[in-house]
């Protein structure tokens, strides 16, 4: 008698190897290839690259002293640090990207959010398909100001409890988040604005999969599903202003970043209110009085000199290696990997390609378990916000190397783009749309193998 489990496995399996992966794919100690470093502590996501020269590990650590330490208040006799808000989220890089790792929603109910922030576009876009930002409150609630301008108000989450059980008649329960925003200070929002919680993902890696060659990931690009296989993975391209056109995006939940530096400028300006060049408009609306009066850090507040240390940075930043590769359990776990269907989204290698002037990025073949597009996840995860060519229920497909070490450098567990999963087995179990098949088959394992299958992510 052939079970739903056997079935679920064998169609899955199919899929995985006519795209030619093994399981040996999937167990390479060395995930950031010559970027990657012998460290397990809560400073795992913050070494420098081994393969860096003198020179650009001393580049390495003037980044890493500006990525830590808070900016103030304008003016101040730090005038290199200063211009902070007059809204914001948080007052350093560090603060939503804590030892360069993920960050975490509020866990208290009168905590408020500062790795987690609420993106706002209304229902419909502007030029070049771009979200336009809601009319009191522009592109991000913040939440903290400094002193004489009113923060924008306060959010409430609140929880809904939704229980299942595995096909083995073991319980679980996921927890849906409601977001409520109250006590705003500049009127209501606009009717038709859509909200979009999303917390600072790990940054940790980010040029390697800043140096993946386009063609390389529109590999899988297959938004009509032509080889039937239920993934419809797919680009997001989004407006560089710097070019003039669109191109392809990398980074953010919904990949509306082409790159380091566009990411790292936009939660400058959205979440600490700091002006750049890539950036130069305050982000006050014309209703916040208070905000636009207040003084600034000058023009723009963050240096072009200091701005580039900070890209700098990020692009050296090692990945962590691999552990217990050689543990049966692992490897059995990895073959469960590639049967469920996991790698077809979560795609375990790439090489990158010649990055001029950046040798250190150059040709690495690298493990990051993401094939860098958009999923369709289904209702459970859509937000509603269309965000370029990312419609409300389509997810970029998150890196999963480094995920063991997320307790030990961060000291929670929690997933997905707003944090509502408390582990890697409820992140599973709230896939939906294109990750469907490969939730069900994981819900269809025995226990042993469901803890088979997270024995091998915890090795990532």
């Amino acid at each position: 008698m052939v079970t739903r489990a056997a079935l679920w496995g064998t169609m899955l399996l199919l899929g995985a190897c006519s795209k030619g992966i093994s399981t040996d794919d999937l167990l390479q100690p060395n995930s950031g290839g010559a970027m990657t470093v012998s460290e397990s502590s809560r400073h795992a996501f913050s070494r420098p690259a081994t393969n860096l020269s003198v020179a650009q590990r001393g580049e390495f650590f003037i980044g890493n002293a500006f990525f830590n330490s808070p900016w103030v208040v304008a003016p101040a006799s730090a005038s290199a640090r200063d211009g902070l808000g007059p809204l914001f989220n948080a007052r350093s890089c560090d603060g939503c990207h804590n030892n360069d790792g993920r960050g975490v929603p509020p866990l208290k109910e009168d905590e408020q959010p500062v790795s987690l922030v609420i993106q706002f576009a209304t229902s419909t876009p502007g030029d070049n398909n771009e979200p336009q930002a809601d009319p009191n409150y522009g592109v991000n609630f913040n939440p903290f100001a400094i002193g004489g301008v009113p923060p924008e108000g306060k959010l409430r989450i609140r929880h809904r409890q939704i229980a299942g059980t595995y096909a083995d008649g073991t319980p679980y329960t996921l927890l849906a988040p409601e977001y409520l925003l109250e006590e705003l200070a500049y009127g209501e929002l606009a009717a038709d604005t859509k909200l979009s919680p999303r917390v600072a993902p790990a940054v940790f890696g980010s040029g390697l999969l800043e140096a993946i060659p386009e063609q390389q990931i529109l590999e899988r690009n297959d938004p009509e599903d032509a080889d039937k296989d239920g993934i419809s993975g797919r680009p997001n391209y989004v407006w560089d202003p710097l070019v003039g056109r669109a191109v392809l995006g990398r980074f953010g939940w919904k990949l509306n970043q082409p790159d380091i530096a566009h990411q790292t400028a936009a939660a400058f300006s959205s979440e600490m209110g700091m002006t750049s060049s890539f950036r130069p408009q305050e982000i006050c609306m014309p209703v916040q009085t208070e905000c636009v009066n207040a003084p600034t850090g000058g023009q723009p507040e963050i240096s072009d000199e200091i701005f580039d240390h900070m890209v700098s940075y990020q692009r050296m930043l090692a990945v962590p290696v691999r552990r217990n590769l050689d543990a049966p359990e692992v490897k059995r776990g990895a073959k469960l990997f590639l049967d469920s269907g996991c790698e077809s989204c979560h795609r375990a290698s790439f090489k990158t390609g010649n990055v001029e002037g950046q040798p250190w990025l150059s040709g690495q073949t690298i493990h990051p378990f993401t094939d860098m597009l958009l999923h369709d996840m289904g209702e459970g995860l859509a937000d509603g916000r269309a965000d370029f060519a990312a419609s409300g229920s389509e997810w970029r497909t998150s890196p999963l190397w480094g995920l063991g070490l997320q307790k030990t450098v961060n000291g929670h567990t929690r997933l997905l783009h707003d944090g509502r999963a408390r582990d890697v087995s409820e992140a599973i179990l709230w896939h939906g749309g294109e990750g469907e098949r490969a939730k069900e088959a994981f819900r269809n394992l025995s226990r042993q193998d469901r803890e088979a299958l997270l024995k091998f992510i915890d090795s990532l």
